[in-house]
This record gives C-alpha cells, sequence and structure tokens, in this order.
C-alpha cells in the first residue's frame, strides 16, 4: 500500500490548489483593471487601399506602456504619432507607447494612432475589427482584446473635417 506523506494530503493539495487559481485569476484581473481601453473605432478605407487606421482613448491607474499590438485585419500594426513641423505633416513609427496613471491618452486623427499595414481585406463600415493589445506595467506584461466597430471617415465618432466656412 502506498503512504502519501502528510503534506501530499488531497486536502492539502486541493487548498493549495484553489490558493494558487485565486491568486492567479485576481492577479489577471487586476492586470486587466490596470488599462481601460474606451472609444475604440477604425477608419473605414477606399478599395484597393490596403492601410487603415486606428483610434481610441487609454486610461491607467498605475503607469503602463502599450508594447504590441495585433490585429485579425491585418499583417501589421504600428504606433504612429504626428506632428506639425515648420507647416509640414511628420509622421513617425513608435516602438512602445507609455500611458501616465489617471491621465487619458487619447489615439485620434491628427495626432497619435495606430496604422494598420497590409490589410488582408477592405475596412468596410458596419463592421468590426479584433485587437489584442500587449501591456506592461512594472515587470508585468498582460493582455487586452478590444473589437472596434469600423465606421465611415465622414460620421460623427470619426472626427471628419469640419467643411464649414466662417465669413466676417
Amino acid at each position: 500500500m502506498l503512504k502519501l506523506l502528510p503534506i501530499f494530503s488531497l486536502p492539502r493539495l486541493s487548498r493549495l490548489f484553489l490558493l494558487l487559481t485565486l491568486a492567479t485569476s485576481t492577479f489577471a484581473a487586476v492586470a486587466k483593471e490596470t488599462v481601460s481601453i474606451e472609444n475604440a473605432w477604425v477608419r473605414a478605407t477606399a478599395p484597393g487601399q490596403d492601410v487603415g487606421a486606428a483610434y481610441m482613448t487609454f486610461a491607467s491607474k498605475q503607469d503602463a506602456t502599450l508594447i504590441r499590438i495585433e490585429s485579425d485585419a491585418t499583417k501589421s500594426v504600428e504606433i504612429h504619432s504626428m506632428s506639425m513641423q515648420n507647416g509640414v505633416m511628420k509622421m513617425r513609427m513608435l516602438e512602445t507607447l507609455p500611458i501616465k496613471a489617471g491621465k487619458p491618452y487619447k489615439l485620434e486623427p491628427g495626432g497619435f494612432h495606430l496604422m494598420l499595414f497590409e490589410l488582408k481585406k477592405p475596412l468596410a463600415a458596419g463592421q468590426y475589427v479584433n485587437f489584442e493589445l500587449t501591456f506592461k506595467a512594472g515587470n508585468t506584461e498582460f493582455k487586452q482584446q478590444i473589437k472596434a466597430p469600423i465606421k465611415a471617415p465622414d460620421s460623427d465618432e470619426s472626427g471628419g473635417a469640419d467643411h464649414s466656412h466662417h465669413h466676417h
């Protein structure tokens, strides 16, 4: 007959497993709540266009960094910044995007945004794009999945250009 040492008794193993499960799930919940992602949307593309753009707002309870983005709609997603320098619009790729605790970070047309390269198909208004964003807070990496609606460039939410004329 096989005798287990008391340290490996079934009740102890069950309690240990339960503690590990709770600790892991609590950690995942805390990590996921670190960064909230709101107002996500993707600009619809024209036929033949193989590059798209996505926008959203991040808010974090602690300092965190967006380190990687993947999507089912494209082969590659990059973080880009746009700025005016001497009257010229400059766009550059960023390796990561730091998000300061308590300070919302808005990705929007004309500013920071996500560029979607080598689209697998046109992005049509009314459909959705799935993203998996990987963040790092301290030494901990965590992923969040979001589903962003595709919107026409002239819809209210897309922040389309104001074409009204002002006369004095």
